[in-house]
Parts: C-alpha cells; structure tokens; sequence
C-alpha cells in the first residue's frame, strides 16, 4: 500500500505527521488522555511528545507563530495535537487525535480524548481504545463535571490503572496545600465508581512551562515522587488477547485513490494477516485481506492494539461503515437481537422503565436501543440482588437488564471477549449510564 498523504487519512488511521521513529521491539500501549475541557489536555500531549522528540523544534516554532498571530499566545503545544482547522479557530479538541512518542520501556499510541460535552461520544471511542489513561485536572478548577464523566468511562471501559496529572501548577503558584486539596477532591471521585486509589499516581504538573513533565521541577521541593515520563514508564504492560478470535471495530472508511476501499480502526482480539477471508458484522459482506498498512508500512501481520488500515478484495465503500466489526469468515461477529447487560445509572433527570430507547455506545458504533425488561436491581459495589423486576431505576442503581437493538449491532459478552461487552448510554446529550454485556441472544 502507498504512502497516502491526506491530513484526514493520516489523524484517522494514528499514523503520525512527522518522521518520528518508533520502535517496533518496545511493547506497544494506547494511552488515552481525559478530563475536562480547557483542563490542558492538548497542551500536555504537545509537551509530552515535545520532550520525547516526537514532533521537531521546527514544528513547535511554526506552531508558536501560529499560535500568536490568532492571539492565542501559548496554544503551541495545544496545537500539535488540535491540528483541525476548526479545532484551532474555536480553541477545542474535536475529533479524536492520534500521535505517537517513544518512552525507555514502551512505544506509546496517544489516544487525545476530547473534553468537551458536545464531543463525549468522540471520547467514548478514544477510552475503548486506551490500554490506560492520564486524568488532567486544573488545580486552579478542581473536579468539574467532564472530569467526573471521563472518569467514570474510563472504569466502565475496563481502564484500571490512571496517572493523574494535576495540571496548571504555575496558575497557584506551585502551592502544595492546594494541590493537597484537589488530590482529596479526585480521590473521592475514584471511590465513588469504585477505583482503587492505589493504583492511581498524582503527579503536581505545569504542562505549560514544563514542570514534572520530563524532569523533576524546582518549583515543587515538596513533591518527590515520580515526573509524568517515569510514571508511563511504570505502567504495567497489557496482555495482548491474541487467543481470542479476531475482532476490530471499524472507525471510518475510506476511498484511497490507486488502493480502494481502506477500511480502519484498532484490533482488539486476535490476529490479521493478508489471505485472511474476513467477515464484516451487521453488514454481513466479506473477503479476503488484500494488504494491511500500519505507520505509513505494509506490515504481514497486525495484532491486539495495533490501529491499521486494510483493503479487502471486493468490499466497496458503500458495503460497510463505522460501527461494523471485522472477524474470521468462519467465526464471525455475534450480531444481537436481544442482550442482557448490567449497567450503572450515573445521571438521569427522572427514572429510568422498560420502553426506555437511548443511544447506545458499544465500540465505535452507536445505535438506539430499547430496555425491554429491568430483570434486577443489585447493589453496584458487592453485586447483591437487592430486588428482582423492579419497576424502575434511577440515578446511583445498578441494574441487569434486557436490550433490544433498534438496528442490528454487534457486541460480544464482556466475559468472552471484553473489548467489545462495554457501552455507554447517551440520552439529552449526556452520558446516563454505562454498562457491560452478560449475554448475547444472537440475531
């Protein structure tokens, strides 16, 4: 497959702008970074792969210039990362942007995750992808809203370890008492969606300037535990699922001019190789893998967390669309009619019947779907029945559930293969609720 250099193609496939190195015999991870918006996520992405290397000064200053001349002094960093027209024109992260950077143990995939509520269903996405996550929290702001909601979908999503990087540290003059309190402020919030503190790290950061970032800062005497890099570096490495049977939700499809339909997204199970005879669930087309292309390189095999780009003999752009989910011909995808879920109701103005239809969010697509039946309502931290058929649930219940689809949608019980039996619920444009699947009656 060639070289395509389409700015869309490149964001969307996580294939990197510049000529960056990445090394192919470090473990790989996805890391999402999440919290609420104008917290700093960008700017510690841009820091991040700055002090990594992976983005060239040149860049940076070209940035930086761009940056004054919209009178947005300082967004250079912000602007490695939020490299849409659109985003820089209103100050915002969008879409889901993609970025790679080398640390001593791993070779990280940045999965940026936007922080603003219009775009949560884009930070769903990013947090499935995620191997784990960095929460940026403001110390001059605290625990907001969009903090509470990423971290609560980042658990839901099967993130279980997080580094919380308490950020603009120079705004309160690196005053330890404050950054005592938020520290308290986000501890709370991880109890409450039952998160173990200790596998949580707060490091006192000033994305800006730089502080705790690479190096430990002079600003902070009071603080000598790990800087951001050390702390990536400590993660623990992900179990590749590779005997699980291939699975990968298709993110977006594309037409490349010379190559055909390119079909891309990010293998959660299994394995893809070129001859594979692959099947496309619910669009229930398939054919044989013709090529598969990942940074920029046609590789002969692709595994758990590897995003790729694909082409498949005979599958137009017409045949299939995001949401879809790629397996083996012969151990396709389970397509539901019905499912039995357990979900955590997080915030709902009223209660929550049977006849309820939200959009659910499983993977990368997102369908209408009918809660036909509250089978039973049980305690969210022990799992105790506390009552069968209850006739409604509401905000704080947890509850087993039976879902109709109002179009056909493919999940897999979360007990078999995890990476596609986890969902949020969307309704009144916020997250109400997010769940897991028991049980899957197929279509």
């Amino acid at each position: 497959m060639c070289h395509v250099n389409t700015n869309r193609y490149d964001r969307t496939t996580l294939y990197t702008t510049g000529e960056v190195h990445v090394s192919e015999n470090k473990p790989h991870q996805n890391l999402a970074i999440i919290g609420h918006v104008d917290h700093g996520k960008s700017t510690l992405v841009g820091r991040l792969l700055f002090e990594t290397e992976s983005v060239p000064e040149h860049v940076i200053e070209q940035y930086r210039e761009e940056a004054e001349e919209k009178g947005k002094g300082g967004f250079e960093f912000a602007y490695v990362m939020d490299n849409l027209a659109e985003e820089r024109e209103r100050g915002l992260t969008i879409d889901i942007a993609h970025q790679e950077f080398d640390t001593d143990e791993y070779y990280f995939t940045i999965v940026d995750t936007p922080g603003h509520r219009d775009f949560v269903k884009n930070m769903i996405t990013g947090a499935s992808q995620a191997d784990h996550a960095v929460l940026v929290v403001a110390d001059d702001d605290g625990v907001q809203p969009q903090t509470q909601e990423h971290v609560f979908l980042a658990r839901t999503l099967g993130i279980d370890e997080l580094i919380v990087g308490v950020n603009k540290m120079d705004l309160v003059e690196y005053e330890e008492n404050r950054y005592r309190e938020v520290v308290e402020e986000v501890k709370q919030l991880l109890q409450q969606v039952q998160f173990r503190t200790e596998d949580a790290s707060f490091i006192p950061i000033s994305a800006f300037e730089g502080d705790n970032v690479s190096e430990p800062s002079e600003n902070t005497p009071w603080y000598d535990g790990p800087v951001i890099l050390d702390a990536l570096n400590d993660l623990p490495e992900p179990e590749p699922p590779t005997d699980a049977p291939l699975r990968l939700p298709i993110q977006d499809v594309f037409t490349i001019s010379g190559i055909g339909t390119v079909p891309v997204g990010r293998i959660e199970t299994g394995e893809m190789h070129p001859g594979d005879d692959v099947s496309f669930q619910p669009s229930d087309v398939g054919g044989e893998v013709k090529t598969i292309e990942m940074h920029h390189e046609e590789v002969d095999r692709a595994g758990p967390g590897d995003n790729v780009g694909f082409n498949v003999r005979g599958i137009g752009k017409d045949d299939i669309r995001r949401g879809d989910v790629v397996g083996p011909a012969d151990d396709p995808p389970t397509v539901a009619e019905t499912f039995q879920a357990q979900i955590v109701v997080m915030q709902h103005p009223s209660v929550i019947t049977s006849g309820y239809t939200p959009v659910f969010h499983a993977h990368t697509a997102q369908v209408a779907c009918t809660i036909e039946s509250i089978d039973q309502k049980i305690d969210p931290s022990s799992g105790e029945v506390l009552e069968e058929t209850p006739d409604y649930i509401q905000s704080g219940d947890a509850a087993v559930v039976t879902v109709r689809p109002q179009k056909p949608l493919s999940v897999e019980p979360s007990g078999g293969i995890p990476e596609l039996g986890s969902f949020a619920i969307r309704d009144m444009g916020q997250t109400v609720a997010a769940g897991r699947v028991l049980d899957v009656q197929p279509r």
